[in-house]
Order: C-alpha cells, then structure tokens, then sequence
C-alpha cells in the first residue's frame, strides 16, 4: 500500500475539483510512492499528532484543515510551521489535507455533523456548483428534526452530541416590553461546519428555524436577532472534529485492513470557557 493509494481513496470520497479556488488540499509533505505503514486521521495537523503518529509506527497524517495555506518564502525551523515540517521529514511522515473539497462532499464534514445532531432530509444549502443534470454540490446541510424543539434544548442537544464543554447560541424570540412573544420552535436547521456566520442570510431566506456554525462575532448574533432566526455557535473545533473518526472508520472500509489506522481522539478545542 502506497501514499498514492491512500491519496486515491480520499478522492474518490472528496474529489479536489470541489475545493475552493483558494483552498490548498492535496498531498502537502512526502512522497506519493512511499509505502504505508500506517495512517493517523485528525482535524489539525499537531505536535502531539505529530508524536502519536511517531509512537504507533504511522507515516502518514490525514488531516482536515491543510498545514500549509499559503506559499512560503522561507522555512524557519525557530517557527511554528517550521518546527512542524521539520518534525514530520525527521520522522518520514507525510501530509495531506482534504479541507473544503471535504466540506462538500457527500458523506463529508457537513454530513457528519448533520447526522451527528439527527437531521433528515438532508438538502444542499450554500450551492457550489450544479451540472446539466441539476445535480448539486453545495458547503453545509439544511434538515429537519424528527421533532421540534425549543431552542434551548435543541442548544443543549447539540452540546451533547457534539461533546463540546460549551457553546453560545442566539434565542431570537423577540421581546416586547421585556415580555416575550410565541418562542420560534426549532424544526427545520441550516448548518455549515466551521466558520459559516457568512451564510445567515441564506440560512434564513430558505427558511431555517436555526443556523449551526461556528466562529460568531457579535453583529453576526446581532443580525440573527433582527432576522428572527436562532443561531449557535458551537465552535469551530467542535463542528468538524467528528471527521477524524469518520475518515478513520472510511478508511478502514476502503483499504479493507490492510494498514493500521488511528484516530486523533486526544485534541482539545483551543478554547477554555470560565
């Protein structure tokens, strides 16, 4: 088993067409025709992946977000990226990331994370492209829950089932004199893993109930109040780490055995909330 073979089953998953004209997935250190000898799924490429791969006998690293993004005029071992890359030639492992071509494809991020709180009738949301056959490929979901739910448990249910120590999330109930008015059952959600508050609006033009995505500013929350839609933030981390081990339970199926694969199921969101 080569890194090629490797590379091959990842892109029969999430084909690099679909990845954003900015975006940098692909085989970003190492040799496409070494051999396997095993394959560490994650979401960030880490030191201490770097050291787990090292301690199980893995040579290669398949990751979500890309190491390197942007090109590189100098590769200064005093840095961060540089330490990393100079880590991983010592150790002989290979990189690569499949980041938004991930995000679209069905059975990918967005899909993960659609199954992991229990939509349904899973549909496109931000389309991407579409061909003559009307066939769409599109970033994020937009579902149904089998039942509505207020917000606040459909808060508290997505915490759960995302495992995450915490989340913020926008109760857009208008208040009228400081009494509130009906609450807005949550039934129908758009999501999009992530960093997705970019696509509120659509969210709320396909009428969505609740927007699920990450990284949230302020007027973000505030535009959500104003449009009427509940909104959670349930991170960035959280939203996207169930792909490690779902690329690691894809992998297992797709090479049938015959590497060991681990998944990072160690890593921390960078975030303490006190």
């Amino acid at each position: 088993m080569h890194i090629q073979q490797v590379m091959d089953a990842i892109e029969h998953l999430a084909p690099r067409r679909l990845a954003e004209d900015w975006d940098n997935p692909g085989l970003l250190v190492g040799d496409p025709g070494e051999e396997v000898r095993g394959i560490v799924t994650c979401l960030d490429v880490s030191d201490a992946v770097i050291d787990f791969a090292v301690k199980n006998g893995a040579n290669l690293i398949v990751a979500h977000h890309p190491l390197i993004f942007r090109a590189q005029k100098h590769i200064r071992t005093d840095l961060p990226l540089g330490h990393t890359l100079q880590k991983l030639l010592i150790h002989g492992i290979a990189v690569y990331a499949a980041h938004t071509n991930l995000d679209i494809a069905v059975g990918g991020v967005n899909d993960v994370l659609a199954n992991a709180i229990g939509l349904r009738k899973l549909s496109a949301f931000v389309i991407t492209s579409q061909d003559e056959n009307g066939h769409t490929e599109s970033l994020g979901r937009i579902g149904t829950l089998p039942e509505p739910m207020r917000i606040e448990d459909f808060a508290e249910h997505v915490r759960q089932s995302l495992h995450a120590d915490h989340i913020r999330y926008v109760n857009a109930t208008p208040r009228h004199g400081g009494a509130s008015v009906m609450p807005r059952p949550v039934r129908r959600v758009a999501l999009c893993s992530g960093a997705g508050a970019e696509y509120l609006d659509r969210a709320h033009h396909l009428g969505a109930d609740a927007y699920l995505t990450g990284d949230v500013r302020y007027h973000d929350a505030q535009h959500a109040m104003q449009l009427g839609i509940h909104l959670i933030d349930a991170g960035h981390f959280a939203t996207e780490y169930p792909i490690a081990h779902a690329l690691a339970d894809y992998l297992t199926r797709e090479l049938e055995g015959t590497v060991p694969i681990y998944e990072d199921n160690f890593s921390h969101d960078f975030f303490t909330t006190l």
